[in-house]
């Protein structure tokens, strides 16, 4: 994955994109701005005529198949319908479907793209009223969950499943923690310690659908918008199945480790508390989840060194994890005052 972001590829995708504007109906003079590149590259496009501004998602080389990012889509049209979250609309192309193909100008692989409406909001800070859009958002998540468990499938359904084997096993989707930077030999003890404590909880904990199904898996705070009093949840792009409560663990991604997260998950409890009843074993799960979590993002972060975001972190966020590993196993991870 070394060169899926190397400046060409970069100037190759504003070209794909550029080459793509009339399939959205939007003119040449569009401004085509780059916003992310993570997983996937996302762009505003702002078309000066119509005034028309919606934000386009250009899918990485093999990660997602046509019908994978098709279910997706389906299943945020029936959240939207529902009311259980509120989120970006997905927009079809010119002709009537969501998700289109762009050519590549410099022959490398076609790519799929799909374009949201743009939704005003920023990002919510979890050191300042971190608290009060926790407990919304454990409430958005249960409403989202008992959709999920009353929802029927629709024909032909796909969406990749977030166990412990596509997580943390030999073909993890993201590849191996082992190759985050800076691991000692000790600290793979330790963590290799870690992962056989949450295979055990987890196995004895069970996959039955009350406790498993289809989740967001991926709500941190660049996936939330807050707009005044309104809390939206965006890109579904990882949805899939895996145990409900992980969706929590999603949420405190990059900042496990700050001191105010033991308060967010207490609002978020009592959000979710509101909509949905939790047992007392499976809350004592959550520091699990959010252990596993931290070690399949440090597996994210070897396997996508070229995404600037992944730069950003390094030998300091395995040097994290170890610790976070350790307070697991030692029981008193998220035993905060």
């Amino acid at each position: 994955m070394t060169d899926e972001y190397s400046p060409e590829v970069v100037a190759d995708l504003k070209r794909m994109v550029a080459d793509g504007l009339g399939q959205w109906d939007l003119s040449e003079s569009a401004q085509i701005s780059l916003l992310n590149l993570s997983e996937n590259a996302t762009f505003l496009l702002s078309d000066p005529g119509s005034r028309r501004e919606l934000i386009l998602r250009v899918h990485r080389v093999g990660y997602s198949s046509a019908d994978e990012i098709d279910s997706e889509l389906c299943w945020i049209r029936a959240l939207r319908s529902s009311g259980a979250v509120d989120t970006a609309a997905p927009l079809p192309a010119r002709n009537g479907e969501l998700v289109q193909t762009l050519a590549s100008p410099g022959r490398r692989e076609a790519r799929y793209a799909v374009a949201f409406e743009r939704l005003p909001g920023t990002e919510p800070d979890s050191t300042r009223d971190g608290t009060a859009w926790f407990e919304r958002l454990g409430a958005l998540t249960a409403s989202m969950h008992a959709h999920a468990k009353s929802w029927t499938l629709p024909a032909g359904f796909r969406r990749r499943r977030w166990d412990l084997s596509a997580m943390v096993g030999p073909q993890a989707h993201w590849g191996s923690w082992r190759a985050a930077a800076g691991l000692t030999a000790a600290d793979i003890a330790i963590v290799e310690h870690a992962v056989h404590d949450i295979v055990g909880r987890l196995e004895r904990y069970g996959a039955g659908p009350e406790r498993f199904g289809l989740i967001h898996a991926d709500m941190r705070l660049a996936n939330l918008l807050v707009d005044g009093e309104r809390l939206r949840i965006i890109d579904f792009d990882d949805c899939g199945f895996s145990w409900y409560l992980y969706d929590f663990a999603t949420a405190i991604s990059f900042i496990e480790h700050q001191p105010e997260v033991p308060a967010l998950l207490r609002a978020w409890l009592a959000g979710y508390r509101r909509v949905a009843p939790l047992s007392a074993q499976e809350q004592s799960e959550i520091p699990t989840f959010v252990a596993l979590r931290r070690i399949v993002l440090t597996a994210w972060l070897a396997s996508h060194a070229e995404v600037p975001f992944a730069r950003q972190f390094g030998e300091a966020y395995t040097r994290g994890t170890v610790r976070l590993a350790q307070q697991m196993l030692a029981g008193n991870l998220l035993a905060g005052p």
